[in-house]
C-alpha cells in the first residue's frame, strides 16, 4: 500500500532501493549519489542494464583505479570531467587557492584554481565549508605542473518544492509515514520489529531539519551511526577519531578560514571515547557559548552557525540505562555539568537493530538526495515551532533550558512526522503527544538524570511535566 501511495504522491522523486547485491556493493560513494545515479538511468520499474550501468559509473564517477588513466589524458593536454568529492583550502601566504580530491589521493600542494574559476565557482565551492561534491573539469599545467580546476558545478539534481512535499505528506497514516521516512533512509521496515525501533532510527534526523539541536547517542556497534551521520546528506560533517581544535570547529585564525560549525547543518563526533580535544579549556569555553546562543568568539573574529552538535559513541551492554553512569566513557572536556546541560536530548541507541541485510531498503522509496534536499529545506520553515509553542503549556517556575529542549526535541520530531500542519488547530493533538512531546521529555529527562549523577546540583531535579494547553 505505501508504495502505491509514493508511487501515486511522489511520481518522478522516488527510485527502486536494491540490497547491497547490485553493483554499488563495492564502491565508497554516498548514498545520495547512488539514489541519484539510479534514478538517473534505470527503467520505469527500477531495473537498469548492468553492462551500460557499469560504463556509466566509470565516466561519470571514476574510482581509483582509473586515476592513472585520467592523469595520462591531462598529462598530454587533454581534460577530463567527472563527478567528484572536493576539498578547498586557502593559502593566504602564497596567494593562492588549491582543492584536493581525497578519493583518488591528490593533495593541495599538487593543484591550483584560476582566479576566473574561483570568481565564477567560488560560493559554491565554499558552500559546505569547502568540503563538496560536483562536477570537476580538470587539465594539466605544464610549466607550474599543477592539476588545474578549469570549471566547477556544485552536484544540486533537485529542486525541491517543500509545499509539494507537504501536501503530499496527507495522503499517509502516520504507520504509513515512519515507513516511507526510513525507505528515504535506505532501510527495510520489514527489517524492525516494533516501532520503537523505528522511531529511535528517525531520532537520528532530528538534527537535519532542526537548527542547533544539540544530541548524545550512545548504541552499541553496528547500528549504522556512521550512515546516517555521513551517507544520507552532503550539509552534515561526521569526525571519526583524530584530533578536533577550536581552529577546526569554529575558525582558524592562521588561514582565515571558518571551520565546521558555520558551515554545516550539523557536525557529529563519531568513536567520541578516541577523539582528542587540543586545547580542552578553551574548546570547551567556546562550546559552552556556542551551545547556549550560537555564536563563538576566537581571538578577534566572532560569528555564528547553525549546526546541531552531536556525540555519537559506543556502550557496553550493562551501561545501557539511563538510572546508572553512562556518561564516564566520554572525554573528559564533557565531564562538566554546565556543558553537558546544554545538549538538548539523548538518543537510546541500543534500541536500534544491530544493521544486518533484511534492514537494507528493498523496493521503491523517496530518492535519498532529493529526501536530503527536504529536510534541509525544513530547517529554515518556523510553522511547526509555531504548532509547538501554541500546543504547550509550559509550568511556572521551569527551567529555561528543560524549556529550550523539550519544544526544540518536539518541533524536530513534528517537522518529521507532521510537516503537513499549518497551524495548532490542525494538529491531532493525541499524535503530537505520543510522538513528538512524550518523546522530547523522555530524551530530555535522560540527560538530567545523567546531570545529576555526575553533579549533584542536578540531582532530584526532574524534567518539568509539560503539558498540551487545554481546549
Amino acid at each position: 500500500m505505501t508504495e502505491a501511495k509514493l508511487k501515486e504522491n511522489f511520481e518522478g522523486m522516488i527510485v527502486y532501493k536494491k540490497p547491497s547485491a547490485d553493483i554499488f556493493a563495492t564502491l565508497s560513494i554516498p548514498a545520495f549519489i547512488k539514489d541519484w545515479f539510479v534514478k538517473r538511468y534505470s527503467d520505469a520499474d527500477g531495473g537498469y542494464n548492468v553492462l551500460f550501468m557499469q560504463d556509466r559509473l566509470a565516466e561519470i564517477l571514476p574510482s581509483k583505479k582509473d586515476w592513472v588513466a585520467l592523469l595520462d589524458k591531462i598529462f598530454h593536454g587533454g581534460e577530463v570531467k567527472f563527478l567528484a568529492k572536493l576539498r578547498i583550502k586557502a593559502n593566504i601566504k602564497a596567494g593562492v587557492i588549491t582543492f584536493a580530491l581525497p578519493d583518488f589521493g591528490v593533495d593541495y600542494e599538487d593543484t591550483v584554481i584560476p582566479e576566473a574559476v574561483w570568481q565564477k565557482a567560488g560560493k559554491d565551492l565554499l558552500a559546505n565549508g569547502g568540503d563538496i561534491w560536483g562536477v570537476v573539469e580538470l587539465s594539466y599545467d605544464q610549466l607550474k605542473r599543477k592539476i588545474v580546476l578549469n570549471g566547477f558545478k556544485d552536484f544540486k539534481p533537485y529542486k525541491v518544492d517543500l509545499e509539494y512535499y507537504k501536501n503530499a505528506r496527507k495522503a499517509f497514516e502516520i504507520q504509513e509515514w515512519i515507513d516511507v521516512l526510513l525507505g528515504a533512509m535506505g532501510y527495510n521496515v520489514k527489517g524492525y520489529d516494533n516501532e520503537t525501533q523505528k522511531l529511535a532510527m528517525l531520532k537520528r534526523l532530528m538534527p537535519f531539519v532542526e537548527k542547533r539541536i544539540n544530541l548524545i547517542e550512545l548504541a552499541p556497534k553496528g547500528t549504522g551511526k556512521s550512515y546516517v551521520f555521513s551517507q544520507i546528506s552532503k550539509r552534515g560533517w561526521l569526525n571519526s577519531g583524530g584530533i578536533i581544535t577550536r581552529a577546526k570547529l569554529f575558525y582558524d585564525m592562521s588561514l582565515n578560514l571558518e571551520g565546521l560549525i558555520p558551515n554545516y547543518d550539523y557536525v557529529a563526533l563519531d568513536e567520541i571515547s578516541t577523539i582528542r580535544f587540543s586545547d580542552a579549556e578553551e574548546l570547551q569555553g567556546a562550546l559552552k557559548g556556542y551551545l547556549e546562543s550560537g555564536t563563538y568568539t576566537v581571538g578577534i573574529k566572532s560569528g555564528s552557525g547553525e549546526a546541531g552538535f552531536i556525540l555519537l559513541g559506543n556502550i557496553p551492554v550493562e551501561k545501557m540505562d539511563e538510572n546508572v553512569s553512562m556518561f564516564d566513557k566520554l572525554p573528559y572536556m564533557f565531564h562538566d555539568s554546565a556543558l553537558l546541560d546544554r545538549f538538548h536530548g539523548f538518543i537510546k541507541g541500543w534500541e536500534i537493530p544491530r544493521m544486518r541485510e533484511s534492514l537494507k531498503a528493498d523496493g521503491w522509496a523517496l530518492n535519498t538526495e532529493y529526501f536530503a534536499e527536504i529536510l534541509h529545506e525544513l530547517r529554515n520553515d518556523m510553522t511547526a515551532g509555531s504548532i509547538v509553542s501554541d500546543l504547550l503549556e509550559i509550568p511556572d517556575g521551569a527551567d529555561t533550558r528543560d524549556t529550550a529542549a523539550v519544544k526544540r526535541i518536539a518541533t524536530a520530531l513534528t517537522k518529521l512526522l507532521f510537516p503537513h500542519w499549518t497551524k495548532a488547530e490542525e494538529a491531532d493533538k493525541e499524535l503530537f503527544e505520543k510522538y513528538c512531546l512524550a518523546p522530547a521529555k523522555e530524551m530530555r529527562s535522560i540527560i538530567k538524570k545523567q546531570l545529576g549523577i555526575l553533579d549533584a546540583e542536578f540531582k532530584g531535579k526532574p524534567v518539568p511535566d509539560f503539558k498540551l494547553k487545554e481546549a
